[in-house]
């Protein structure tokens, strides 16, 4: 019998894949790309139309060798790799090595007989037809891939050496992540800035004969619309309502429809992930992956769960939405289907081809699926079919009513005065009897015209008098704009064009790693080096750090893809300005390692006055005296982003327990802790303790509050890595009174309410926080 072979990048994907094509196959994988540019060197030979030097991979050599044995065994090479720009490279680069035209290294020495095939779901019949049909490598594909490649490697390995040699060693510059630093940096400016205004509400909580009362608020008053700027202004409004009689004056009723949104891309995906499963970006991606390229169900063995996870495409195939109107309409009723499917608009620059993140089979439902999965592939794939199963479902209908209610006081200098109140009941479910969710991440100004009192409404009439239960101000401030999440951060470069579905989980992991971003309680903090980078690099390199132009680089790719633009020429396109860029940077960028700061800081060892200096480690206090005294002390770190750099640490009273020096709180990447003020000649370091002893008998160490590196608190032992005791509830140092234990902790609880417990699992103290 004539073998094939079949190479696509993970063994999890080759052992799901085994499964289909049985004995007549040899699957192997790559695990990942074998050969990529030299990391020591540019690798780019600019001269020569930006001739790439790639290098096989460190360890990759024995793979390459057992793929060249195994393709000298077949007639025919497929190569399996995603169906992506990504996937188009890594097969290319297998194409040139397997095949040598003076070794014959491949398919008995004929390099027509390597194929490309293309899975965008790894099921029976999917892979049937991808064998029956295979392609041939699309090398304009292969171009954008490697003109994208070669663009970052430019920027980076051009702009960094600068940064090293101004600022500090080892940072690092990007051509699309820098440009999401400037939105991080340039929101955290605006919360600067923002002055916050007072305004007032007014809530008035109503009653009407033989019903529940209800709230309403303060719209209007005579013609104008309520805008209370200050404290005064309210009680002024109160008093003119003293004795006020409060009649319904109009009830208006629509019916309103809310329409399920379309299925998962990746933006949305990795945004609603983050929103409902507090994942990020590249935790989603990892998790997406696996359940794409298979995971073992039961007796069936590995199945492929949902189609290709990287997409810009709201397409679904005829097949798939034959079999979820046919399972809608068996376990919901017609009255849920729509007389015809759903479909949804992609934008101008998504790649049909693919098609939405869907399940390959509607029938494998989450509570079915769960037992065989981890918990976090598990909730993925809920969300994943949630969202399928509900974009082909009919709209829900609500009855919506607004009340208006008159009060006419015997003071009201400007005549009546008219309070609104709003609800809506769900008539019929539609799509939310499967996915009913809340896409909005930004909510209204308490108070605002926006924020009308949505509930359920007592059944009122035209002309009734309501009897007042009572009436309150209520002072607000307006809010800044607020700092990105990863969710928005990623829905903010899709809508502005940077980046596509492949990179977004890349560009978050990077600003990241490289110290210049920060997440507190989820959100995006600049810290006080990607401040100053971003603003370097808007000083020097205009173009690169223009949104405009990332996105317009990002359009050239798909040109090039389409064949409508030559890679060679794009590169030309960007590197003639960008190397002039380069030349006035390396003498205009501002020297930060040479700018001195003044302070009223005195030295305490020579009573000379204390400078800010940058360092290796960012920035910090020395004496002016120097190289005479070489006294250092840190500055208050990160804080940063709120505003606070600059300030010394605190100092406790707290003794080194190496040198006897005082200790400092400092701020690092998982939360404070304390440190030694000799830094950097002593580098005692030691965890910010809650005066909780540990739990666990004989430790001995006390509870410390610590944050995960994606900057989640949770809360361990002192003792660290001897004890493993840990919690994600806060210890709270108080003794229970039911049975003793040395501490309560808080717990949430649904609907975002916190709980006080005991510490103690086996106790049933609680009681609510106020």
């Amino acid at each position: 019998m004539q073998k094939s072979l079949l190479i696509v990048e993970s063994p999890a994907k080759a052992s799901t894949l085994k499964k289909y094509l049985g004995e007549g196959f040899i699957v192997k994988a790559s695990v990942g790309h074998i050969k990529n540019l030299p990391k020591k060197k540019l690798g780019v030979d600019i001269e020569n139309n930006f001739e790439p030097e790639y290098i096989t991979i460190r360890g990759k050599g024995k793979i390459l060798k057992e793929l060249r044995a195994a393709a000298k065994k077949v007639d025919t090479v497929y190569l399996g790799q995603d169906p992506d720009r990504e996937g188009e490279a890594i097969a290319w680069h297998l194409a040139q090595e397997l095949y040598d035209s003076n070794k014959n290294t491949v398919a008995k020495g004929n390099s027509n007989k390597i194929f490309r095939v293309l899975f965008h779901e790894i099921t029976r019949a999917a892979v049937k037809k991808a064998i029956e049909n295979p392609g041939r490598i699309e090398e304009n594909k292969v171009n954008a891939q490697q003109a994208r490649r070669i663009l970052d490697r430019l920027v980076g390995y051009k702009i960094s050496p600068i940064l090293w040699k101004k600022v500090k060693r080892g940072l690092s510059a990007g051509r699309v992540q820098s440009v999401a630093l400037r939105l991080i940096c340039e929101i955290e400016k605006e919360i600067k800035s923002f002055i916050p205004e007072e305004y007032w509400s007014i809530t008035a909580n109503l009653k009407s004969t033989g019903v529940f009362p209800f709230e309403s608020r303060l719209y209007r008053i005579g013609t104008k619309k309520a805008d209370i700027k200050s404290e005064q202004e309210a009680q002024s409004i109160l008093s003119g309502l003293e004795g006020a009689a409060y009649t319904v004056s109009d009830i208006q009723k629509r019916e309103k429809k809310r329409y399920p949104v379309p299925p998962f891309i990746t933006s949305t995906l990795q945004q609603e992930a983050s929103r409902k499963l507090k994942f990020s970006a590249k935790k989603t991606m990892m998790i997406a992956q696996r359940l794409y390229e298979g995971l073992r169900i039961g007796d069936e063995g590995p199945e492929g769960l949902i189609t290709y996870m990287r997409t810009d495409s709201f397409r679904l195939s005829s097949e798939a939405i034959g079999e979820v109107r046919n399972f809608i309409r068996e376990r919901f009723g017609e009255d849920f289907l729509p007389a015809t499917p759903n479909t949804y608009k992609s934008k101008k620059i998504a790649q049909e081809a693919h098609e939405a993140i869907r399940p390959t089979s509607v029938l494998r439902e989450p509570s079915l699926m769960r037992k065989y999965l981890e918990n976090d592939e598990a909730s993925l794939y809920e969300i994943i079919w949630n969202r399928f199963v509900a974009c082909q479902m009919n709209p829900a209908i609500l009855d919506a009513t607004s009340v208006d209610i008159e009060a006419k006081g015997n003071y009201l200098m400007d005549g009546t005065c008219i309070f609104r109140a709003t609800g809506s009941v769900v008539r019929f479910p539609g799509f939310m009897k499967v996915n009913n969710e809340d896409t909005s991440e930004g909510k209204p100004e308490p108070g605002s015209a926006q924020s009308e009192i949505e509930g359920v409404l007592p059944q009122l009439n035209i002309g009734e008098i309501l009897t007042l239960i009572n009436i309150k101000p209520n002072q607000h401030f307006t809010q800044p704009p607020p700092r990105y999440t990863e969710a928005t951060l990623i829905k903010e470069l899709e809508e502005k064009g940077i980046g596509r579905p492949s990179t977004y989980a890349s560009i978050m992991s990077t600003i990241l790693q490289r110290d210049y971003v920060a997440i507190r309680d989820r959100r995006l903090h600049p810290t006080q080096l990607g401040l100053l980078i971003s603003d370097l690099l808007i000083e020097n390199f205009p173009k690169i750090m223009d949104v405009k132009f990332t996105a317009n680089m990002e359009e050239e790719l798909d040109l090039i893809e389409e064949g409508k633009k030559g890679w060679v020429e794009a590169l030309n396109d960007f590197y003639k300005p960008f190397s002039s860029d380069i030349k006035e940077a390396e003498v205009k960028m501002r020297d930060i390692k040479k700018e001195i700061e003044q302070t009223s800081e005195i030295c305490d060892k020579c009573g000379k006055t204390m400078v800010i200096k940058w360092g290796r480690f960012g920035r910090f206090l020395a004496c002016s005296d120097y190289p005479k005294c070489k006294n250092t002390r840190p500055l208050k770190e990160a804080g940063e982003g709120e505003g606070d750099s600059g300030k010394l640490l605190e100092i406790t009273n707290e003794k080194c327990e190496r040198c006897g020096a005082p200790m400092q709180i400092k701020n690092g990447r998982y939360g404070k802790f304390l440190a030694c003020t000799k830094y950097p000649e002593c580098r005692f370091t030691k965890p910010i303790t809650l005066g909780i002893p540990c739990p666990l008998e004989g430790c001995g160490g006390s509870l410390a509050e610590r944050r995960t590196r994606k900057g989640k608190t949770f809360y361990s032992c002192s003792n660290y890595p001897q004890c493993k005791f840990a919690t994600w509830n806060k210890p709270i140092p108080e003794k229970c009174t039911e049975c003793g234990h040395p501490y309560l902790i808080e717990k949430k609880i649904r609907g975002g309410a916190i709980e006080i417990r005991c510490g103690n699992k086996e106790c049933t103290f609680k009681k609510a926080v106020a």
